[in-house]
């Protein structure tokens, strides 16, 4: 559609979809990575459901009507180190490839952003966004330092993502408000309780004056660890029901930002009787859930949490891979089990780290890798580790607002894990783990198909579905306001959880394309609004909206 206004035209171009197109009832999208990584995320040939006949082999029975937890989405860091390689380590042009493989729908899509509220261990150097002398009034308050690389690249992976989740976490407050004196070692000091709050608030509005909205936050990363080289804090399990009960929730509250998801605990599997007392506890009204990472204790601890508490949500907040964790079958594992075992979400943890696994503050020795390699000793140079392309299995074919459907699972064997995503279209992962190939048959609505899963892979099998993309965006208006225009139109949310991004160009030419920051304008059910701003006095000006399940 053309508009035309005095000397400036905007052209939108709606209908330009990437992805793949809605599948029949009765094909399958077949999508494989191998143990060696010689196979990385590549489509093999479609397979049919049959009516008749029996197959043999595991059976993996899929049952859509018994339902789990609904998915938040799957995502990443980009720490202090990673967005410092993805900026001074590639050019703009292998930058962008980089961060549409994270984001984009040619790459695998991440969903969701967890980050630092100032400095973790993987950073040039620590800070807080405080520091210095006692300041409670928190008049030196600033965030400047995320500006030079934490800022720009966010703002990227929203441009070509809009509807990412951001996740906040502090390693530490400011050093002054610890009985530490510094932001390593110590806890928080007594007066300081309603100053964190308040400082947690200030990030917040913050960054959503920065165009960045904030999903949720923790009160503290890692509260039962005080790392002796970096960032940390200890908050025991009264401390942080004090905090997030007396402080932290009301100020949220009085601030207007009640919509802000509050996840607590955001520690280890083996420290389960602090959800358990703080979702027991007066402060459990404010909040939404409990976040796990994986350095200790079983899987499991999750679903017990579930069962006691049902209503709150489960996520998982940060999965660190390296040299003691970094083989096949243990990330293929817990791919599967960790949402399993109810949660709505797996963050991986640093985005990118280079040959020495830094920059970091903790120096080389440290056995941590990033999703991906990027060289700091050259330009360019950017390799993919495993854990790219297992979450890729995921976070690629089940989009946010997908729920988890029963299926079968063989621990150590053959492991799988299913959902229903909003358009009716089924996403199974399945991993074998096993030496040799195994035969599955997996049946779903009176229909079957075989299959010979490969040894040691992990596949995603893809069919069903009834995505309408013509009806995903409507509702387009040109506001030609002073020397700019903004664009609004409407976003459906209700068939997959559709991702989408924004470009603009000043002409039609492939290359002159440029994604655009829209803001989300109002949320209904099932309908979102959303706008742009043409950013200037222009001639002609084009504007696309790309869409994909």
């Amino acid at each position: 559609m053309t508009m035309d206004f005095t000397l400036r035209r905007i052209a939108i171009l709606g209908g330009l979809f990437c992805g793949a197109i809605a599948l029949g009832e009765t094909e399958v999208e077949v999508w494989l990575t191998t143990e060696s990584l010689d196979v990385t995320l590549e489509q093999q040939e479609d397979v049919l459901f049959k009516d008749d006949g029996s197959g043999g082999g595991l059976i993996v029975d899929i049952d859509e009507d018994t339902q789990y937890q609904t998915i938040d989405g799957w995502g990443v860091s980009l720490t202090g180190a990673s967005s410092w390689l993805i900026t001074e380590r590639l050019s703009d042009a292998k930058r962008q490839e980089v961060m549409e493989s994270l984001f984009g729908p040619t790459g695998i899509g991440l969903s969701m952003l967890r980050q630092t509220i100032g400095a973790s261990d993987f950073n040039l150097s620590t800070y807080s966004y405080n520091d210095g002398e006692e300041d409670p009034q928190l008049e030196r308050f600033s965030i400047e330092r995320d500006r030079e690389y934490i800022l720009p690249r966010i703002r990227d992976a929203l441009s070509i993502n809009p509807q990412i989740k951001v996740m906040g976490s502090p390693w530490s407050p400011p050093g002054w408000m610890k009985s530490s004196g510094d932001l390593i070692g110590g806890t928080l000091l007594n007066t300081h309780y309603e100053t964190n709050a308040d400082y947690l608030v200030k990030f917040i509005q913050a960054y959503e004056e920065e165009g960045v909205p904030i999903y949720a936050i923790t009160p503290q990363n890692e509260p039962g660890y005080s790392p002796a080289h970096y960032p940390g804090m200890i908050l025991t399990k009264n401390q942080q029901i004090r905090f997030i009960g007396d402080y932290l929730g009301p100020a949220l509250r009085t601030a207007g930002l009640d919509r802000v998801k509050i996840i607590c605990h955001d520690h280890n599997y083996d420290g389960l009787d602090i959800p358990q007392a703080i979702l027991s506890s007066s402060a459990s009204e404010y909040v939404a859930g409990s976040g796990f990472h994986h350095y200790g204790g079983p899987i499991q601890a999750m679903s017990t949490l579930n069962s006691e508490f049902p209503e709150k949500g489960i996520w998982f907040t940060e999965g660190g891979f390296g040299e003691w964790n970094d083989h096949f079958d243990n990330i293929v594992h817990e791919m599967i089990e960790i949402p399993r075992n109810w949660a709505k979400a797996i963050v991986l943890w640093n985005a990118a780290l280079d040959q020495n696994s830094g920059p970091s503050v903790i120096g080389e020795d440290n056995p941590n890798e990033g999703m991906l390699l990027i060289r700091s000793d050259s330009m360019d140079q950017v390799s993919y580790n495993g854990q790219y392309y297992y979450l890729g299995h995921l976070s690629k074919f089940v989009r946010p607002g997908a729920v988890r459907i029963a299926s079968p699972s063989w621990i150590g064997d053959l492991e799988t894990v299913a959902f229903k995503n909003l358009d009716s279209s089924v996403a199974l992962v399945v991993a074998n783990r096993s030496q040799s190939a195994r035969r599955i048959t997996v049946n779903w609505r009176g229909k079957h198909f075989e299959y010979e899963v490969p040894r040691r892979c992990m596949i995603t099998y893809q069919w069903g579905g009834n995505y309408d993309y013509t009806s995903v965006v409507s509702g387009l208006e040109i506001d030609p306001a002073g020397s700019d225009f903004s664009v609004r139109f409407d976003l459906d949310t209700k068939q997959r959880g559709p991702m989408f991004n924004v470009q603009k160009s000043g002409t039609l030419n492939e290359r002159d394309w440029n994604y655009m920051l829209p803001r989300r304008v109002a949320t209904e059910v099932g309908v979102e609004t959303w706008m742009v701003e043409t950013g200037g006095a222009v001639d002609q000006l084009f504007i696309k909206i790309n869409v994909w399940p």
